[in-house]
């Protein structure tokens, strides 16, 4: 019979966020995979407990995560864990987590810190639906496109971000989404110098402009406003249907056009306007 990974989350900058769980879970399995054994030993030394410990990290994933899975499927149980917050999160873990599923061992998470989730609560923008988009590439091309991608996005958006990028990538921002959308700029979140900075774009621009950043931070920004749908009668829709068709667009494209000007059904539109 495998073993079970557990995903144990680590605190983001407060120690007193481990939970009882968290504690009785690294003191229970077997071995611990760490991104950096380096920070993880200092936890473990703060709880005074002793376990095995491998090394598990973006760029040993395709040697390390067979080992790993190996030593589960011998009957092993291991807790990941990453320098600060939930593994697979953002994190080569869900690499780990996705060859556990191929082989069907039980896979675990522990609920506890998550950076993401922590500066969503409290950026006092929409909490209903939110998109998360992790770092940024470092690639300007990636970066525009994937920027462009997000202009009209409704939901919310969660990204990370370290302090010497943090100017270049507001000013994208502002560029893509324009100076008057909000955004919430958290920094240090549940350390000593915890900042939560509520804003705009084009404020943001000019306040980093002027003051050097420190920490690292994650940026939540307002997602763009819903397009009005435009009310008009099922009628009225199939006329301006025919109307389109007349000036030389196809009868499928029409449909499509007026369902999403309107929001009513496609399909409907374009067999009503064929039985005319």
């Amino acid at each position: 019979m495998s073993g079970t990974l557990y995903l144990v989350p680590t605190p983001i900058g407060n120690l007193g966020d481990l939970s009882r769980r968290i504690v009785e879970t690294l003191e229970q399995v077997d071995f611990i995979a760490a991104e950096d054994t380096r920070v993880s030993v200092k936890i473990l030394n703060h709880l005074e407990i002793k376990k095995p410990m491998v090394s598990y990290y973006r760029h040993n994933t395709e040697t390390s995560g067979p080992a790993i899975v190996r030593r589960l499927l011998d009957g092993e149980s291991c807790a990941l864990v990453t320098d600060a917050g939930t593994p697979a999160i953002s994190d080569p873990g869900e690499e780990l987590v996705a060859l556990c599923a191929r082989e069907e061992i039980p896979v675990v998470a522990i609920p506890g810190p998550c950076a993401l989730i922590t500066a969503l609560a409290v950026s006092g923008l929409p909490t209903g639906r939110f998109t998360f988009e992790g770092f940024l590439a470092m690639n300007k091309k990636n970066r525009k496109s994937h920027l462009e991608s997000l202009k009209k996005e409704n939901r919310t958006m969660i990204f990370y971000e370290a302090p010497h990028k943090l100017l270049s990538t507001l000013e994208d921002f502002e560029e893509t989404f324009g100076a008057d959308r909000r955004i919430s700029l958290c920094r240090e979140l549940t350390k000593l110098h915890e900042e939560v900075r509520r804003t705009t774009l084009g404020e943001a621009v000019l306040w980093y402009r002027d003051n050097s950043p420190k920490g690292e931070f994650v940026l939540v920004v307002e997602g763009a406003e819903e397009e009005q749908q435009e009310e008009i009668s099922l009628e009225e829709a199939v006329e301006k249907v025919l109307r389109l068709r007349e000036e030389g667009m196809s009868m499928k494209d029409a449909a499509k056009k007026v369902a999403k000007e309107t929001g009513l059904p496609k399909n409907e539109l374009y067999h009503q306007a064929l039985d005319r």
